[in-house]
């Protein structure tokens, strides 16, 4: 495993769990602890984490994982639920997108489409559509979060609060049936909960690892969802008991 690929794992981990010691760590991903030693003292200065004595917990400034870190991650499985959340453009004039990895590779499928209004809060992904002159973008305004390119805040949600959106197309960090749709940053749920609000439509884009996690902030119930699209990597008892709470769900 290259140390790139180690260290967005290492943070994802210790984001999930809240703590984990290097002995812990070195076994997960078969390495020394010499070598998970160092590379918690490169995340501590990334101020991904903070090393305690053993091991290591999210650190305080912590808000959400950078979209570095993210990218890469089931790159495969965000490409294709975004490819599969094209079906849900039909008849849609305007369209609500949050950022997110797998919403960004959506926004990348639009690029060759015309007649679109789209309204976001993702500073990366309305400069990603501004190559395409067949689309109009607004972009809200208000304090951008530097991991996720997001705009947050009242000024953001007073923006997106003025538009009426055909659908909207959220990524979020958890998703469980009885916990709802959640975010690591509760300001950017805050925002990403009014997006959802104003589609007429909301279709959830989560791959099969937010599948049953639970971040710190809802976003919005299960019941509010129309459509989840996530992989075939999620484990069925979960999308079932999702089901249940009259959420239409794809898997690709």
């Amino acid at each position: 495993m290259q140390r790139k690929q180690r260290l967005n794992q290492i943070v994802s981990a210790v984001v999930e769990k809240g703590t984990l010691d290097v002995v812990t760590l070195a076994e997960q991903f078969a390495c020394s602890q010499a070598t998970i030693r160092r590379d918690l003292e490169v995340l501590e200065r990334q101020r991904l984490v903070s090393r305690t004595h053993g091991g290591a917990t999210t650190h305080a400034a912590f808000n959400d994982l950078p979209l570095g870190y993210k990218t890469a991650q089931d790159l495969t499985e965000k490409r294709r639920i975004a490819r599969q959340a094209l079906e849900f453009l039909d008849g849609a004039r305007v369209i609500g997108m949050t950022g997110g990895t797998t919403v960004t590779e959506f926004a990348r499928l639009l690029l060759d489409r015309d007649g679109l209004t789209v309204v976001t809060n993702a500073l990366n992904i309305a400069t990603d559509l501004l190559a395409n002159p067949g689309l109009r973008v607004f972009a809200a305004g208000g304090e951008v979060r530097s991991s996720s390119q997001e705009s947050v805040g009242p000024t953001a949600e007073a923006f997106l609060s003025g538009y009426n959106i055909d659908v909207a197309f959220i990524g979020v960090d958890g998703v469980d049936a009885a916990a709802g749709c959640t975010n690591y940053d509760p300001v950017g749920a805050r925002v990403n909960a009014i997006l959802q609000q104003r589609g007429r439509m909301s279709v959830v884009l989560a791959d099969a690892t937010k599948i049953s996690r639970v971040a710190l902030a809802q976003v919005c119930a299960m019941s509010d969802v129309d459509v989840l699209i996530t992989d075939s990597r999620a484990p069925q008892a979960a999308l079932d008991q999702i089901r249940r709470q009259g959420c239409r769900v794809v898997c690709v």
